[in-house]
């Protein structure tokens, strides 16, 4: 699992049927010190997050065992909204 922030959406009229209703969007890695990397990437939002709340994002075949995911071909699911990020006994992020 990665902590990224969201930037962003992406809308699609035409999509493979099996993600019709499903929301994308466009998240930004996050580095161990709370500074934003170069990585840019598209996930599933499983859990109704909204631009600059910060993410845990499920990657790879491990996205697809989250709830409603099933068999949806998606490489990145949204799936938590996060509260607070402590590390080394400093806060690098706070809601």
């Amino acid at each position: 699992m990665r902590i990224a922030r969201v930037r962003g959406t992406v809308v699609s009229t035409y999509k493979e049927p099996s993600l019709q209703g499903v929301k994308f969007l466009v998240l930004q890695y996050m580095d161990e010190a709370g500074q934003p990397m170069a990585d840019h990437e598209v996930a599933a939002d499983m859990v109704g997050a909204g631009v600059d709340e910060w993410v845990l994002v499920s990657r790879g075949s491990q996205a697809r065992h989250v709830r409603d995911c099933g068999d949806r071909p998606v490489d990145a699911a949204v799936i938590a909204i996060i509260d607070t990020v402590t590390i080394e006994n400093r806060s690098v992020y706070r809601k």
